[in-house]
């Protein structure tokens, strides 16, 4: 059955559900999305189809009819297979299936005339005839001219021919079709329902799709166990050729065309000797992980090896080992890995033993070349510097200039090292393996997906422009629910000139939009933006009671309720859409949102429930008994896709435990953390705990003191007045000032209470002034709270320009500078909605060269009023970007006003330690000290050195600042009359 039926979506009754919420529609976005139909169609493409005919349109169905489909007996089988699968979109859609021929004689009428240039005579009489011109695709690497022919045969009225410059192209060219008819490519894999369509014309024109930049472009399933693997065996029996046609097909009709097959416990090619057959036919490009050399799975080498797995004692079985592995797939298109590491993905030997792993790869070619095939000579041999193979070739080793150089990222999306200009002009050229998933340090994130867009635009563009552009492979782990960042993946690799940081939202609209149709396209966008960027900032896996504050800043509250915000979004969407679209968004959508919610909600609850024990609250018991409420619904929403979803299609495929982790790896099961319970007192017994302060008081002999409030900002403050006994009580508040507001002077607790307190602005004095609030127990204890506020005379909210410093610190997001000079062509850029706050700024183009005193520089300007002078604390809070240049730091430098500026480098304390700090807080943090003369306005400037650099947020502090995750929120600031 569809989630329809469900009560559990709503079973969550501390979430009140909006009658409906406002849905606002860029203007971008509704001239995006507005009377899409079909509503699939190629993302960031031209449309050509259309369901309404126009002068000199080709007619795909109409009537009842559809254009008969030829594909000639002598093209490629692959190509004759995705043909058949575009008989079946057809129908899909229309209802109709087109008569598929491959005689010439039987054309007649009109005809989807499909072939590869120089294997299908009919393509190549058009050709010849001047009926069609291939120029611009022939001898292209899979390149596509579709284009509406009149009279292109005897006896054919109209054609529409699809050319393919080689097999792929011609594929890709059947799915490009498929998928403006209104079949998404996640139709199989996300259960995406085709919209029915009556109707179907191809617009008069003609189409290119020409060269992708990445030659190959592909996914690796890996880390497949327990979810993947428990799936593939329930439903194909094993990693066998049904389940990896899935594959095979899906990827074509993304445009990739690599894959690393399944490896953890598999053997691609022994495992079913039709993966390999299949795959060679289907038209994809076969791979080897990193430490898989020639063509041989490592469960191989477990099944069939003796010995040990050292070339240095035992070089003849493995070059026999290996000699079989390329005799075998001599004559399938593959990718062949060099090179040797440890058996089981670990470091061959405790020493960079360079000069053996030099032998090994020579060896290796040589066995390539006794082996010769034309396949084997055009397949890309490629060497992984991934891990410690990086520091062999870092220590002086080189492979011949045809070895393509397989740079890697960290594991956790941030790519290690990228091609020099000497190394650019190499023939076997360079690529990246990426990671969407990963076991390994600091801890293994396999779940959901955590991978912001914004962030892989970004490092995948300093990869293009660096040159890695020959193979990029990534780390998608079970394939689900990864589907969304696979496709911008891939997507960018084909065409990285079409998307950039200004069109992500584009991207993700248009996503949205075929998917689920345009209505809600621009607000199930923002949603999948969010949870991504959500996870992004913390991944799931690396959550802990106590990760987001629960005393500053209100940060554990704000994050709560960030993400009950979304899941109402989402609920209220999904009870929107059509029943046959249910089952896709679930999938795609309201599970992620909603297990993400629940999985953080339950960590902050747990913290909550630790810090109301401290205190001694009685609601310590009720959190205790909320947190196993929502390792409850995580388990239900669990069960629910594995056995509900789809009529139980995905049964295992949401099978990764995700809460309790206590090291690298994953726990056996899930295990709900920690939570304390208390004993109340016999009698009621009053206590107050306040904003920014774990400390909780009876009577005076605590000092509690609410954070300042001053004019700018405006704060509102919290006060809790709860029960340590059983009994209720009976309190009164009031204030010694009469400019304190308070939200109630009286009230009566049964557990626990929440107060606010605020500053009258009208009527508060001029600079800085104190207060008391009493809050007392009726016949009971008294408790007083300290109130300091700020309201300076010379200063206004009005007059300011730029930041003002509250809580002796200034917080900018990076993107509100009061102003940035350019070094042309060299300028700072906005990336939007990446890393933790608002957006990251980094200087384009990302190839610039290193720019130092004395030469002019590109700077971002932060304008600010200090009340106070003296020393300083400059917190940059950075995107975890690696040394991806030899030689170089990540540098930037500092100044304030007209002061000498201070060069920083982001890595100077690059240990293992920091990294793992940065890579599981998503953020790198640097701090420097500048001084400040005295106090008024003064301009923090922010200087290029080095490219790659991505600024997210800073922090100027004198003092201490509260500790949070976060970070202090965004200062006040008035931008524009900074700017006037």
């Amino acid at each position: 059955m569809c989630f329809s039926s469900l009560s559990l979506w709503n079973s969550r009754s501390r979430i009140a559900q909006p009658a409906r919420f406002k849905r606002v529609c860029t203007v971008l976005g509704v001239l995006i999305l507005a009377s899409l139909a079909p509503r699939c169609f190629a993302l960031g493409q031209p449309r050509y189809v259309e369901t309404a005919s126009s002068p000199g349109s080709f007619t795909l169905v109409q009537a009842g009819a559809a254009a008969k489909l030829y594909v000639d007996s002598s093209d490629y089988a692959g190509v004759t297979r995705a043909a058949h699968d575009l008989q079946q979109d057809i129908n899909r859609v229309s209802g109709v299936t087109p008569d598929f021929l491959q005689a010439r004689k039987s054309l007649s009428g009109n005809v989807i005339l499909i072939g590869t240039i120089g294997r299908s005579e009919v393509i190549d009489r058009l050709i010849r005839e001047h009926k069609i011109d291939v120029s611009q695709i022939r001898g292209k690497w899979e390149s596509t001219l579709i284009q509406v022919v009149s009279h292109p045969l005897p006896g054919v009225a109209r054609a529409l021919v699809i050319a393919g410059s080689d097999k792929r192209g011609a594929i890709y060219g059947i799915y490009d079709l498929s998928e403006q008819i209104g079949v998404s490519p996640w139709y199989w894999w996300a259960d995406v329902p085709v919209r029915r369509q009556s109707a179907l014309f191809v617009k008069d024109g003609r189409y290119i799709q020409g060269e992708p930049a990445v030659k190959y472009r592909g996914i690796f399933l890996n880390d497949e166990a327990p979810s993947l693997t428990g799936w593939v065996y329930e439903k194909f029996g094993g990693y066998n050729h049904l389940f990896y046609e899935k594959v095979f097909e899906l990827l074509l009709r993304l445009k990739a065309n690599y894959l690393w097959p399944a490896m953890w416990n598999n053997a691609f090619n022994e495992d079913d000797p039709l993966n390999p057959r299949l795959a060679d036919e289907y038209g994809i490009v076969m791979g080897t992980s990193h430490h898989e050399p020639m063509l041989r799975a490592q469960q191989e080498w477990k099944r069939h090896g003796t010995g040990p797995w050292d070339y240095s004692t035992n070089a003849a079985v493995l070059d026999s080992f290996w000699e079989k592995g390329i005799e075998r797939n001599a004559n399938y298109e593959s990718t062949i890995t060099l090179g040797m590491r440890g058996d089981g993905d670990m470091p061959m030997s405790e020493t960079d033993n360079v000069a053996l792993l030099e032998k090994i790869v020579a060896k290796q070619r040589q066995i390539i070349s006794q082996h010769l095939t034309p396949t084997l000579a055009a397949d890309p041999q490629v060497w992984a510097l991934y891990k410690e193979v990086q520091g062999y070739y870092e220590k002086g080793m080189r492979v011949p200039d045809d070895v393509t150089l397989l740079w890697c990222d960290d594991n956790w999306g941030n790519i290690r090292r990228l091609p020099t200009p000497a190394e650019r002009k190499r023939s076997g050229g360079a690529g990246i393996y990426y990671h969407f998933d990963y076991v390994g340090d600091p801890r293994s994130y396999k779940w959901l997906n955590t991978n912001p867009i914004p962030k892989v635009w970004e490092q995948m563009h300093l990869a293009h422009e660096y040159g890695a552009n020959r193979i990029w492979i990534v780390n998608v782990g079970d394939l689900k629910p990864m589907e969304f960042p696979i496709e911008f993946f891939l997507d960018y690799a084909r065409d990285p000139s079409r998307w950039n940081q200004d069109n992500f939202s584009e991207f993700t609209q248009l996503w949205a939009a075929r998917e689920f149709g345009p209505q809600h396209a621009a607000e199930i966008a923002e949603i999948v933006a969010k949870y991504t960027k959500y996870n992004g900032r913390r991944k799931p896996e690396l959550l802990e009671p106590d990760t987001f504050s629960l005393v500053h800043y209100q940060e554990a509250d704000r994050v709560y309720a960030g993400w009950e915000q979304l899941t109402r979004q989402a609920e209220a969407i999904y009870k929107e859409l059509p029943v046959e679209s249910r089952d896709a968004y679930f999938e795609l959508v309201l599970y992620p949102v909603k297990a993400s919610a629940i999985v953080n909600e339950l960590y902050i609850t747990a913290g909550r429930n630790h810090l109301h024990a401290a205190q001694g609250r009685v609601s310590t018991n009720d959190l205790a008994a909320q947190a196993r409420v929502l390792f409850k619904e995580d388990a239900d929403l669990t069960y629910a896709y594995n056995h509900t979803l789809a009529h139980g299609k995905w049964d295992k495929m949401m099978s990764q435990t995700h809460i309790g982790y206590t090291f690298w790896n994953e726990p056996p099961l899930n295990a709900m953390p920690a939570v304390s319970e208390v004993q109340p007192d016999a009698d009621a017994k009053m206590a107050v705990a306040v904003d920014g302060s774990a400390i909780a008081a009876t009577d005076n002999s605590a000092s509690l003191r609410l954070p300042p409030f001053d004019s700018f900002n405006r704060q509102t403050r919290f006060i809790d007045v709860f029960n340590r006994g059983i009994k209720p009580f009976e309190y009164s508040v009031k204030a010694d000032q009469p400019w304190i507001m308070l939200s109630s002077t009286h009230g009566a607790v049964d557990k626990e209470q929440r107060l606010t307190a605020a500053i009258d602005w009208s009527s508060a004095p001029a600079g800085t002034a104190s207060g008391i609030i009493t809050i007392e127990q009726r016949n009971g204890a008294a408790v007083k709270i300290a109130v300091v506020e700020r309201n300076p005379s010379a200063l206004t909210r009005a007059s300011l320009q730029g930041f003002v410093e509250n809580e002796n610190y200034v917080s900018i997001n990076a993107e509100h500078f009061t102003a940035r000079t350019s070094a042309r062509p060299i300028h700072w850029q906005r990336i939007p909605d990446f890393g933790e706050t608002l957006s990251g700024m980094t200087v384009m183009p990302v190839t610039a060269q290193s720019v130092l005193p004395p030469q002019p520089s590109a700077s971002l300007e932060y304008r600010m009023y200090l009340f106070d002078s003296g020393k300083f604390n400059i917190e940059a809070i950075l995107a975890p970007t690696l040394r991806f240049v030899p030689g170089r730091g990540l540098r930037y430098m500092l100044s304030i006003d007209d002061q000498p500026p201070l060069l920083v480098d982001a890595l100077a304390h690059d240990s293992e330690k920091n990294w793992a700090t940065d890579v599981k807080d998503g953020v790198r943090k640097v701090t420097s000290t500048l001084s400040v003369n005295t106090p008024g306005y003064h301009t923090l400037k922010f200087w290029m050195v080095d490219p790659g650099v991505v600024l997210e947020k800073l922090v100027v502090s004198h003092g201490s600042v509260a500790p949070s995750y976060l970070g202090p929120p965004e200062s006040y600031h008035n931008l524009q009359a900074s700017n006037n």
